[in-house]
């Protein structure tokens, strides 16, 4: 069957699982329906065969089956299941759960300061709307107040405008988006360190609470409710382990329905142990960094009073710094208050998969079932095998580490989460705290805990038979692959939180799902330019026209109706005298007409007579 093909009946029958068991009045999540299907699978007593495809027989079965076992609420097993997909799907480390927190608020304020940054603003009313929500972005991206009180926004203004005026503003509007998103950060931490500093003299600071000092009271109160809730969990273990030791030793056919409800529970309480640890390792880191900024935050403070002391002016190269790690400083606050409260909610949260035991084992049948049993505690055990170790000499090729022998022993990765292996595969899964005291077998890179010596010497006679013995185990209860960090054996039901980077990338990569995208409509301010010229003749134009422009006076004049006005400017090209000239000179000649007239003055005839003599030249002999 292809890979898409084998997919698409996958995702139907877990459709189908969850609407049988909606409409028998339980709703069943997606992920929790999966885990199941592949658990009943696992199962080597329902006799599925993963190598072959299935038919239709064996895929009404394993709807069957799932169906029965998501809808047996009085099972420890579901609960346990159900406690390990919560986990896994709502538990984050503080990293990336500070890193959400931040893209969060990030895409909250974006249309706050794409309304600012894509303002093109120039009337004094639009100036002073811009301004109003620069002021409420200062408020909304630091915490500090609601950005509907007036005392709030009274002083957020006026720190703004010690160093922000408004008539800066026409200055901020020409910059670049990304210039103007920078700069209103920037602004938002000085504003806030500040109001902190002016809090901090009992100038201001309305509307900031005091987070350090909730922080002081909210750690312990939590570190608290999660010892009381993990004391409890590890009481009902040691309980159960206890009568699971007893009639491991006495079984017979009555106990055998019992055994294996106490195994169920037992698993369940040791799982929600599991977690609590996590969370409440989680919350001393919190307590750590808490009291590391809280000496930081005492330093600046001391160290801004010494720079401001008496002045009526400081330079803002010596202040701005410390206002801007005093934010910062606060930032670390308030996600630390947000870590604190994820991490109580997620210890309330885990106390709904605990329900059964009340049901099952309630207090009277408890009582009468540990009479004349010793309940030991984990510790007790430890104590009691702390001064049995295993002789090095006995073995030829098994290597063994003890604390004298390998640094950093404390932190070796030890495998079925530091339980024994021998005895939960020869004791039918009980599960009892491996002593790295007694020594720890290193077995092809991986190390094994034993609870007794005698166990860490049969183990190691034959490692192989025991290791396929407890996977073979876990494959009959699904909720022990995670309890046990089996997750290398069955990589399918490995949660996500614990994949490797390389896993994760892959699991992304054949996932489908439905998405969308959206890109905002002019990113960048508009950079047409209006002069802009094609024309190479037309720029040596231009060009030859600015050369003869220095040579050129230039003249305004301003009338009284324009006076105070504004100014007016004329440029005018002066007059010049011009001329040609052609390559030669030439010219032409024509005779001068010479015309003689005789007679005119008279003589001795009484009469004149006039005689007219026409003397031109011709024009071939000019």
């Amino acid at each position: 069957m292809a890979h898409s093909q084998a997919e698409s009946v996958i995702k139907n029958i877990i459709r189908e699982i969850g609407q049988e068991c909606a409409m028998k009045g339980q709703t069943v999540s997606e992920t929790l329906v999966a885990f199941m299907v592949k658990a009943v699978v696992l199962d080597p007593r329902n006799e599925f065969n993963v190598d072959r495809t299935l038919t239709k027989a064996d895929v009404q079965k394993l709807i069957k089956l799932s169906v029965d076992r998501l809808l047996d609420t009085r099972n420890p097993s579901l609960d346990t299941i159900k406690m390990q997909v919560y986990f896994d799907m709502n538990y984050t480390n503080r990293v990336e759960l500070i890193n959400e927190q931040h893209r969060v608020l990030e895409s909250r304020l974006a249309p706050v300061s794409r309304e600012i940054t894509d303002n093109r603003a120039r009337s004094r009313e639009e100036l002073e709307s811009v301004y109003r929500k620069i002021v409420s972005y200062v408020l909304l991206r630091s915490g500090l107040g609601s950005p509907t009180d007036i005392k709030v926004i009274r002083e957020a203004t006026a720190a703004l405008q010690s160093v922000f005026p408004q008539t800066e503003l026409a200055a901020f509007l020409s910059l670049t988006k990304k210039e103007k998103e920078q700069q209103l950060k920037e602004l938002t931490m000085i504003v806030t360190g500040i109001r902190l500093f002016n809090k901090d003299c009992g100038k201001g600071g309305e509307g900031i609470d005091d987070l350090p000092g909730i922080l002081s009271e909210a750690i312990p109160a939590a570190t608290h409710h999660i010892d009381i809730e993990l004391h409890a969990s590890q009481e009902l273990a040691h309980r159960y382990t206890a009568m699971i030791e007893v009639m491991h030793r006495s079984r017979t056919a009555a106990m055998e329905l019992k055994v294996t409800m106490l195994k169920e529970v037992l698993y369940n309480v040791r799982q929600h142990e599991a977690f609590l640890c996590v969370i409440l390792s989680d919350v001393i880191t919190c307590a750590q960094e808490v009291e590391i900024m809280q000496k930081q935050l005492s330093a600046q403070m001391e160290q801004l009073k010494n720079v401001v002391r008496a002045k009526t002016a400081v330079p803002t190269s010596q202040v701005y710094p410390i206002f801007i790690a005093l934010s910062n400083l606060w930032t670390s606050f308030q996600d630390e208050i947000l870590v604190l409260s994820f991490l109580n909610n997620l210890t309330v949260s885990l106390q709904q998969f605990l329900g059964s035991h009340a049901v099952i084992f309630p207090e009277e049948v408890m009582e009468s079932l540990l009479e004349d049993i010793t309940v030991k505690s984990d510790e007790e055990r430890l104590k009691e095998t702390a001064d049995c170790r295993v002789n090095i000499s006995d073995f030829k090729k098994e290597e063994w580490l003890f604390p004298e022998t390998i640094a950093n022993f404390n932190q070796l990765l030890i495998q079925y989460h530091g339980f024994c292996a021998y005895t939960f595969a020869v004791k039918d899964g009980l599960l009892l705290p491996g002593n790295p005291s007694i020594g720890v077998l290193k077995h092809k890179e991986k190390n094994y805990a034993f609870s007794s010596k005698e166990a860490a010497y049969a183990f190691a006679k034959n490692p192989e038979k025991y290791i396929k013995m407890v996977g073979e185990k876990a494959k009959e209860s699904a909720e022990l692959i995670q309890l046990l960090e089996l997750h290398q054996q069955y990589e399918s039901l490995a949660p996500y939180s614990q994949l490797s980077t390389a896993d994760k990338h892959l699991q992304k990569a054949i996932s489908k799902c439905d998405s969308s995208t959206q890109t905002d409509t002019h990113i960048l301010p508009p950079t047409i330019v209006k002069d802009y010229e094609w024309n190479e003749w037309e720029l040596r134009r231009k060009a030859i026209k600015l050369a003869n422009l220095r040579q050129k006076l230039t003249h305004s004049m301003q009338t009284n109706l324009s006076h105070m006005r504004r100014d007016n400017a004329t440029q005018v090209y002066r007059m010049k005298d011009s001329s040609t000239q052609t390559k030669r000179e030439n010219c032409s000649n024509v005779p001068r007409p010479q015309i003689f007239l005789a007679g005119l003055r008279g003589g001795t005839p009484p009469t004149t007579r006039m005689t007219k003599v026409n003397l031109t030249r011709a024009v071939d002999e000019t």
